[in-house]
Order: structure tokens, then sequence, then C-alpha cells
């Protein structure tokens, strides 16, 4: 029987542990490399500059998490297949429809923890993450994209980003395709400000779709020390960010 790998356990104030003692892929947690510490911003922008996210359920300690590979979603190979670029093309038309940049980060974190998802039986996103990531949210570092109709806040996204890196974190629609608009708008919003890379932490078959791949930690990690270094855009959406993904014929001006 293989030995089950040693966790680091973490007090308020301690550095992460380096990469390598993050747990195997082939160990019974892959990916998992600390438990303990704290959800404070100071922490959250470390782990995030390491490529260290925490993920854990209520009456847990906070568990700590790299794994190897990493789901990457490169911008520039953002597939936005045919019936979702009608859909978008559609909201993109109708002046009743919107994209809002932390309008509503609050609404969204809450609307994404109680999301229905058929392979968890709860959610990850409890009081104490909705507290931290709005603390976080407050620092400047964790936004909401939001997908507006009517007035009416009906799909978003939540994500962490440090200088130009890019991380997703949850989604949430109450309406067809609303949070796929979002994704859409932050692709969008992160082809025009020169942000590279949108972290999507776990492969789906859904992100895979959507042109995100695997890369080797090592990698990812190379590429996020490097980006978070890097001075970014504020964060907003401007309408003409669309073209990036979109352009308009001449006729359509």
């Amino acid at each position: 029987m293989t030995a089950r790998p040693s966790l680091a356990l973490l007090q308020p104030g301690d550095a992460f542990p380096p990469l390598s003692q993050a747990w195997p892929a082939r160990s019974p947690a892959p990916g998992l490399i600390a438990a303990g510490g704290t959800l404070d911003v100071p922490t959250l922008v470390a782990a995030y500059s390491a490529t260290i996210f925490p993920w854990f359920s209520e009456g847990e300690p906070i568990l700590w998490w790299s794994p190897d590979p990493r789901m990457v979603l490169p911008v520039t190979r953002f597939r936005l297949h045919r019936s979702l670029r009608r859909v978008v093309q559609a909201f993109r038309a109708n002046a009743s429809c919107e994209i809002r940049i932390d309008s509503a980060f609050e609404a969204v974190i809450a609307a994404c923890a109680a999301a229905r998802r058929p392979a968890q039986s709860g959610t990850w996103i409890g009081p104490e993450m909705q507290q931290a990531y709005a603390a976080l949210h407050r620092a400047g570092h964790a936004h909401s994209v939001e997908t507006w109709v009517d007035g009416r806040l009906v799909g978003g996204l939540y994500c962490v980003a440090i200088g130009r890196a890019v991380f997703g974190e949850s989604m949430f629609t109450e309406v067809n395709d609303g949070s796929k608009i979002a994704l859409t708008a932050l692709v969008a919003l992160c082809r025009a400000q020169g942000r590279p890379l949108i972290d999507c932490q776990q492969n789906t078959h859904h992100l895979a779709f959507m042109g995100a791949a695997e890369m080797p930690r090592a990698e990812f990690a190379a590429a996020v020390r490097q980006l978070a270094r890097e001075p970014a855009a504020p964060w907003r959406f401007d309408p003409v960010y669309w073209d990036a993904l979109m352009p308009r014929s001449p006729a359509d001006r």
C-alpha cells in the first residue's frame, strides 16, 4: 500500500509550502497542498500568486489546492460556437441587455453558492468563503462579470485577478445561457486588455468544449509569476470589447 503524502498544517501568517509538496495525481486528494491558515486578503493574494486556491466544505478546515495539470483557457483559443455566437449577437443587439462589472459582486457570489450542480450535493462557497472573497473584492482583487436583462441580474461569474493573471471561480445563471454570456464577456475583456489566460482549475467537458486545455502546473506557475507582476487595466467592460470575438461588418456600424 502506498503511504499517504504528508500535509502542511498552516498557522495564520505561515508561508505556503512549495508546489512540489502538493499531493500527486494518483493520491486520494490530487493537488492538495496544505490545510489551515486564514482566508484574509494577504493570504489569498499570496495563494493565487502561487497558483494555490482554497476549496473546502462547511465543517472542514481550510484546504488549499494546486492540481497538476491545471485546466487553463488561453483566451485566443476560446471557441465561440455557432449557437452561442447567435445568443451573444442577439444580446449585444438588444438595448435592454448589458454586461456590468462589479456592480453586484456579493449578489453574484451568493447566487453562485446557491446554484444547484448535478455532480455536487452542496456548495464550497459557504459564508466564510463569501465573506473572504467580498473582502478580496473590496481590495480590488476579485471581480464579478454580470449579465443583466431589463434591469435584472440573470447570470454571471466571479473571478480573482492578480496583475494580469485571471482565475475563474464560479458561475450561475437564471436563464438559458446567462452564465455563458458572462464567460464570453470575460474572454472579450481579457483579449481587449491583454490578459492571456483564464485559470479554470479543474478539467470538465464543458470547459474543454470551449477551448480550455490542461497545462503542466510548472508551466502555469511560471506564466502566473510573470503575469502577476504586470500592471493591469482597470476592470471595466466596454461594448466595443465584443469586437475582439465578433467583429462587426461595416454595414453593422
